[in-house]
């Protein structure tokens, strides 16, 4: 199922973005970014074996002074979208809180990637200031979820988690999603674990919840390639969801992301791009307490570093960095949720615009 969510070639025919969107198409450098993903923090309290951010955790924060001039300077440089993020769980930092409320009283989007367990502690700024809150989960039991997302214990926190989306499913103004990476392990013994005979499950649990969508998702390698699935594995994935969608009402959405989608098409994992420079970075970028990177995707990359964000202000940053420094021909060969958009980028510079903007309604190109 298709969801306007994930269409982001539309989304940048929106009246509040077109101005910095046409700067971009016709060459020029964007005055500010449109979206921000910003990780509070490299810390995280679980200890998720296939985290694609293992390598990056526990390298730095943000001091919560920091954190909250930094959005300050966010609503300054009149950004529309923060997708609050990380290598480490962003509700671990104690500044957190501060930040969605300076945001949220700004107007500025929303968006919140959690493990979901310090949600409680967040939970007034969460439902308050929120557009969404997309809570990892990747499994649909307890049994399931000790195996793939244990805490630093090893333990399953599982039904705390649930509990945890229950309360802010009564309180929410925004979206609540419920997210599953579809995942396989092998054992030391040579055998292999899985956790893709739980999708159908976990969506019924979602909807049971109170999410407002269930999107299931495939693994990315440490280069960002979508890892191939074994066929019948795909085969199953495929029917649970075919059976999942009887669950989608006007409340609630089964959503396929784009990896499931060039798994399903029988795409390999490279995805060639014939252009040397990357429009959507200049309007979408990602701050780190390691540094700020062209995109999410090279998240901690020394080669696409364009600043230091815990020495540096961000409009300081943003006015000398070269956001060209990243070749897409050929740093960015995995598939790259904004090759779309990158290519209706260039459709506009040249005139060739596919429709007139005609009104907000998701900033996060």
């Amino acid at each position: 199922m298709t969801s306007d969510r994930l269409d982001l070639v539309s989304k940048l025919y929106q009246p509040s973005g077109w101005p910095r969107v046409l700067e971009v198409a016709s060459g020029q450098r964007s005055t500010a970014p449109l979206v921000v993903d910003l990780d509070p923090t490299t810390f995280c309290d679980l200890a998720c074996p296939e985290c694609i951010s293992g390598k990056l955790l526990n390298q730095g924060r943000f001091t919560p002074e920091r954190l909250a001039e930094l959005a300050a300077e966010l609503v300054e440089m009149s950004v529309r979208g923060v997708v609050l993020i990380g290598g480490g769980e962003p509700l671990a930092h104690r500044g957190t809180r501060q930040v969605l409320r300076t945001l949220g009283e700004a107007g500025i989007a929303i968006g919140v990637v959690t493990n979901g367990t310090m949600i409680p502690q967040n939970l007034d700024e969460l439902a308050r200031y929120a557009s969404w809150v997309r809570v990892s989960m990747d499994s649909g039991s307890a049994d399931t979820y000790g195996v793939f997302r244990p805490d630093r214990k090893g333990r399953s926190v599982f039904d705390k988690v649930i509990a945890n989306m229950r309360l802010l499913a009564a309180e929410k103004r925004g979206a609540l999603g419920y997210s599953f990476l579809i995942m396989t392990r092998r054992q030391p013994d040579g055998s292999f674990v899985s956790n893709h005979h739980e999708v159908l499950q976990a969506a019924r649990l979602a909807k049971d919840i109170g999410c407002d969508y269930f999107e299931s998702k495939a693994m990315f390698d440490d280069g960002h390639h979508v890892i191939q699935m074994p066929e019948e594995t795909l085969a199953s994935v495929v029917e649970q969801l075919h059976e999942a969608e009887k669950l989608a009402d006007d409340t609630f959405e089964i959503i396929d992301s784009s990896t499931l989608t060039t798994l399903r098409n029988r795409v390999g994992p490279v995805q060639p791009k014939d252009y040397h420079r990357c429009p959507v970075a200049e309007l979408r970028t990602l701050i780190t307490p390691s540094g700020v990177y062209v995109c999410s995707y090279h998240r901690g990359n020394p080669l696409a570093k364009i600043g230091d964000a815990v020495t540096e202000k961000l409009p300081d940053i943003w006015a000398s960095a070269d956001r060209g420094i990243v070749d897409p021909s050929r740093d960015c060969r995995f598939h790259c949720a904004r090759h779309r958009s990158n290519l209706e980028l260039q459709k506009i510079g040249a005139g060739a615009a596919a429709a007139e903007p005609a009104e907000d309604y998701d900033p996060f190109i």
